[in-house]
């Protein structure tokens, strides 16, 4: 009876569970044209920790396992893996069919997704992109993000790489960055990245200055804890989030202070990954340690009123207030965020291992845990 209940729990839940044997230490989605209304259907996944470590593409675009009902009880399906030399601290695509790895080895890696026979080839790599001097010892590259034709990636060796996929070398490293490890990057505006490190901080680097200081610094107060993740407000470029090693959520504007606007206690141990919604950047999300995956919804606004909802054809557009008028003032730097206004939801009915890795597209979520598994929710705001 349990295991009847537990898959009809699961159906109902919307979640497809698939087990894969490894590790898994990142999920993303590839990214959907900005016109498309069919939901996202193809993600990729690395893994960590294992004898051998993979880059898989994954579909879950199978029509054919659509129920009678219209519904979706399909898993996702492999399409193609490859070997990756150590394990994978960070993954994102480039483009539709390029995807860039970092490793724990220190490389970084364009693997190339060749959509007409399923199969994944390396298309370039930067042996060394992360290293210790001068012992050359390699350093774990822990993050990257892309803006193509860019890819700036960071280090354990405190080090910044700004590479294409054209060049061999790097356009541009700062050597000595910083002093600590750098945990993860994200895109700012045009030219400039924001990267957090291991003692609390937060820093602004403008690729337009030739200097190798960053143009801005920020910090926790009090006990520097380390931050393991950051994302950017799609809209309001100025709100920036961060997760950290205690589980806490940060919330920024790198317009005012030098302090987060606000702490938000959610986890119970280390906050591995936070994304904003892209569509829909009053809902954000975070994955932890604890094996716990929380949904931050912010879009109960002054008013009371949700967001504008639009649903069309056979996906959900969710327009948010920034998207349809920049100048309402966002939820996330409200005075007193703690108090009734943002809603917390744990998407893990039961607690797992380590929940590593979630992206987020559409109306659905695909994450990975330590528990050799992936999952997928779609009808995220159903």
């Amino acid at each position: 009876g349990v295991l009847l209940f537990l898959l009809s729990f699961l159906s109902m839940e919307d979640v497809v569970a698939k087990y894969v044997s490894q590790k898994v230490s990142k999920t993303r989605w590839r990214p959907v044209p900005a016109t498309a209304l069919q939901p996202p259907e193809v993600f990729a996944t690395g893994s960590w920790d294992n004898e051998e470590n993979n880059i898989s593409i994954w579909s879950v675009g199978d029509f054919e396992s659509l129920s009678l009902s219209g519904e979706y009880h399909g898993e996702p399906h492999l399409l193609c893996d490859i070997q990756h030399s150590g394990d994978v601290m960070d993954l994102q695509f480039l483009d539709q069919e390029r995807i860039v790895a970092g490793s724990s080895t220190g490389s970084v890696t364009i693997f190339k997704h060749h959509q007409n026979n399923e199969t994944l080839s390396v298309s370039r790599k930067w042996e060394r992109a992360h290293h210790y001097n001068p012992s050359y010892s390699s350093a774990s590259c822990t993050g990257i993000i892309c803006n193509s034709p860019e890819i700036f990636t960071v280090g354990e060796d405190g080090k910044i790489n700004l590479f294409t996929a054209e060049r061999i070398d790097a356009v541009r490293t700062i050597d000595k960055a910083d002093s600590s490890t750098l945990h993860a990057v994200t895109c700012l505006r045009t030219t400039e990245i924001l990267t957090v490190n291991s003692i609390g901080q937060l820093k602004i680097w403008d690729f337009r200055q030739q200097g190798n200081e960053p143009s801005q610094i920020f910090s926790l107060a009090g006990e520097r804890v380390p931050l393991h993740c950051v994302d950017r407000h799609p809209n309001q470029q100025h709100i920036v989030a961060t997760g950290g090693q205690d589980g806490v959520l940060s919330i920024w504007d790198v317009r005012q202070g030098t302090m987060p606007t606000s702490l938000l206690k959610g986890h119970e141990a280390e906050l591995w990954e936070v994304h904003f919604h892209p569509s829909s950047p009053d809902h954000l999300f975070t994955c932890s340690e604890d094996g716990s995956l929380w949904h931050w919804d912010a879009s109960i606004d002054m008013s009371g009123k949700k967001s504008l909802l639009h649903t069309g054809g056979r996906s959900s557009t969710f327009l948010s207030h920034s998207a349809v008028n920049q100048s309402i003032i966002t939820p996330w730097l409200s005075n007193d965020p703690a108090k009734d206004r943002i809603e917390t939801t744990n998407l893990i009915s039961s607690p797992t291992l380590s929940v590593n890795s979630l992206d987020v597209l559409g109306s659905c979520l695909v994450y990975g845990t330590d528990a050799e598994s992936i999952y997928v929710k779609k009808n995220l705001f159903a």
